[in-house]
């Protein structure tokens, strides 16, 4: 028999969300062609939900359907009670409960916060709305830089495609390799996506606001590609090294090679996205001298080797 999912839906959900559980999971099948699942889909009394692209669906299912479910799966919402105040219908706080495995995709995770079922676990969602979901949940335990958190019976995903990434997970996990990466080839899309969720955060360098280390940290900026110790830092800002070590922090909340090596990175990646520069010249140009310094910080930093980095965001 079919392993049966049902997706909940709330008004103002992703349809994106929608759609990949219903792709992912149809395409998973043996070596005879068999589903290996069944999607299902349902809403609050079976009533018709708005997606947040101007139309709606009509679930086929109430809530009634989460009892011969065997895995439940919440999709992303835009805004509502679940994201505004934390909150979620009643009804659904109580059909979440006690089921042998929750799902969500990106902001789907506040309906599971809601529903109190993240409360002391490891979770992730979209990272745009991570401070919003620490101040409304401020039990679960969250990791905003990786695709997803698989903590056994409830898993969570970040922000839209990474739905993607947990559902071939979830298949590898029930099946195997051998079925995910199949699924993976049936879909068109890479069967593992190396690295989190932290390569597509988008870290603008910071504004200097004229006062305090803000005119040295400009300095810094024009000059990542040479090399910069500390006491050249502090005679640049007229202080002794300690003084300037502790302003430094107090505005930044890093020490000054804490903040240069990201800002280092910052420029690695601006280069690897816009430039055909190979990657020694851009671990010259952006102050690690050589690849692999570059290749250790920049894996520290979003967990993917400089080539690899490139080859996924490189316009072409």
């Amino acid at each position: 028999m079919a392993h049966r999912i049902a997706v909940v839906v709330l008004d103002d959900f992703a349809p994106l969300d929608l759609g990949i559980p219903g792709q992912v999971f149809w395409a998973a099948r043996d070596r005879d062609g068999n589903h290996l699942y069944e999607v299902v889909t349902c809403s609050v009394g079976g009533a018709p939900v708005r997606t947040n692209a101007g139309y709606r669906v009509l679930p086929d299912h109430g809530l009634e359907v989460l009892d011969s479910a065997d895995t439940v799966l919440v999709p992303g919402v835009h805004g509502g009670p679940a994201m505004l105040t934390g909150t979620i219908p009643p009804a659904l706080g109580e059909a979440l409960q006690g089921r042998p495995r929750v799902m969500s995709i990106c902001t789907g995770a506040f309906v599971l916060g809601a529903a109190g079922l993240l409360d002391g676990r490891p979770a992730t969602t979209h990272w745009m709305n991570a401070s919003r979901f620490r101040r409304l949940f401020p039990k679960v335990l969250l990791d905003p830089d990786v695709l997803f958190v698989d903590d056994g019976d409830v898993l969570t995903s970040a922000g839209v495609a990474s739905g993607l990434d947990l559902c071939l997970h979830v298949i590898r996990r029930d099946h195997g390799s051998e079925v995910a990466n199949r699924t993976a080839r049936r879909c068109v899309m890479p069967p593992w996506r190396e690295g989190g969720q932290a390569q597509y955060i988008d870290r603008p360098l910071p504004e200097a606001n004229g006062s305090g280390t803000a005119a040295t940290r400009d300095w810094m900026l024009e000059r990542l590609q040479e090399p910069l110790d500390l006491a050249a830092l502090a005679e640049h800002a007229r202080m002794s090294v300690r003084t300037f070590t502790r302003r430094f922090r107090e505005e930044t909340g890093l020490s000054p090679a804490r903040w240069l090596a990201l800002q280092r990175v910052e420029q690695a990646r601006h280069l690897l996205e816009t430039t055909d520069l190979a990657v020694a010249q851009v671990a010259r140009r952006s102050g690690f001298g050589t690849a692999v310094s570059l290749r250790q910080h920049l894996h520290a930093a979003v967990g993917v080797s400089p080539l690899a980095y490139r080859q996924t965001f490189r316009r072409s």
